[in-house]
């Protein structure tokens, strides 16, 4: 009995000594002393060259500033890296984790949260830059694809479904203003659209925008799939590809890897039009030197996706205090500014802007957003993201139905 009082008492004290190692943002000095001379393993896409250099910027200040050595884990999947924290809970790794910080939003947050694999809630609201963000006017920045957030992951950029095509090559007349729109145009225009093959995530979200237009009641795709009614929900979005996929690039026998890829055809002459998820991809594309200057953006009127990605820190995380300083120095006016410039990302702001001071204003008064960026009144209503299982649902399918000819 003594014996099994004394494991008892061990484990306890093992569980409140875990509990308590954990740093505080409320007591961001204690935060900062910790955090020095720790490395952050920060786990992100790593498919765009201007994000990966803004990352290495992002570093480096890291470094200047705190002491914080920040190492980019570059992804070409991010669910790679919630596997990798899955796999060290089942093997009772409960601390000194591989996986410090991990861009994510979505079904990845959505799976993460569930498992409990991550940082304690609350900490995200606790953060020195919070007071700067929008979360009032933003309501993504709380609900994460339907998910509430509770503070367990930082917010990072906001996200906007928009379209765009070459202005030389296409008469902006002729371009289309919703999906039904947009198969028309392709059996006008058979072969000069396509789109990223699910699971990318980008491919995904067309999938979902085509199916938040075409459903007969949107309000069921912001609550888990039901497989009873599944297929019946789904239809509408499946009889529109069996029309559309013949008519696409290469007779929709073959798909671009992802968006970069689908970015390349649009510069070769490939293809007309494209969509990636930020109003400012076009401008920051030619920026770039990666499209010519005459592409232009556009949007569909009654609506596209949108939603904001963040970044998470996984419960069992070596370098917590380190993460927590990189979650904050991201929402920085300084970065978040650095981000919105077309010339180094275009990746728009999650902070509201007219929170901040003289300095901190001008710095985004005196960003150029770009020649092809929409202004705000242009981007048309926001669609609210499916429930995060339609997404896994929707890819499975789709690669029964279209993925085996690829």
């Amino acid at each position: 009995m003594r014996k099994f009082l004394l494991g008892a008492v061990a484990l306890v004290a093992s569980a409140f000594h875990a509990l308590a190692a954990d740093p505080d943002p409320a007591k961001w000095d204690e935060v900062l002393r910790q955090a020095r001379g720790e490395t952050v393993y920060f786990n992100a896409w790593g498919g765009a060259e201007n994000i990966n250099s803004y990352l290495e910027w992002a570093g480096g200040e890291l470094q200047k500033r705190y002491g914080v050595k920040l190492v980019h884990v570059k992804l070409d999947d991010t669910a790679n890296a919630v596997a990798k924290v899955v796999a060290e809970k089942a093997a009772g790794r409960n601390d000194g984790g591989t996986v410090d910080l991990i861009w994510i939003n979505g079904e990845n947050f959505s799976s993460m949260k569930r498992e409990n694999l991550l940082l304690s809630p609350g900490w995200a609201e606790k953060l020195p830059n919070w007071k700067f963000v929008d979360a009032d006017e933003k309501p993504t920045i709380r609900t994460d694809f339907t998910v509430p957030v509770e503070g367990l992951e930082s917010p990072w950029g906001m996200a906007k479904l928009v379209f765009f095509h070459d202005s030389a090559r296409t008469n902006a007349a002729d371009l289309p203003k919703s999906a039904g729109d947009l198969l028309e145009w392709a059996k006008k225009n058979p072969g000069r659209f396509s789109y990223p093959q699910p699971p990318d995530f980008v491919g995904s979200s067309f999938l979902k925008q085509v199916l938040s237009e075409l459903v007969a009641d949107r309000s069921v795709l912001q609550k888990p799939v039901d497989e009873a009614s599944f297929e019946q929900v789904a239809a509408p979005l499946f009889a529109y590809l069996d029309e559309l996929n013949p008519l696409l690039w290469r007779g929709g026998k073959a798909f671009p890897q992802n968006y970069p890829a689908m970015k390349q055809l649009l510069a070769d002459g490939e293809v007309d039009i494209i969509f990636a998820f930020n109003p400012s991809e076009a401008s920051s594309a030619i920026a770039n030197g990666e499209l010519p200057d005459t592409v232009r953006s556009f949007t569909f009127p009654a609506g596209t996706l949108a939603n904001t990605h963040f970044v998470a820190i996984p419960y069992n995380a070596a370098a917590k205090a380190g993460a927590l300083v990189a979650a904050d120095f991201l929402l920085s006016p300084e970065a978040q500014a650095r981000k919105q410039d077309p010339k180094v990302w275009g990746d728009p702001t999650v902070l509201a802007v007219s929170r901040l001071d003289a300095a901190d204003r001008a710095r985004f008064d005196a960003l150029d957003l770009g020649i092809a960026t929409l202004k705000p009144d242009e981007l048309g209503p926001a669609i609210d993201e499916p429930h995060p299982s339609w997404m896994e649902r929707l890819d499975t399918e789709w690669k029964r139905r279209y993925g085996a000819a690829n």
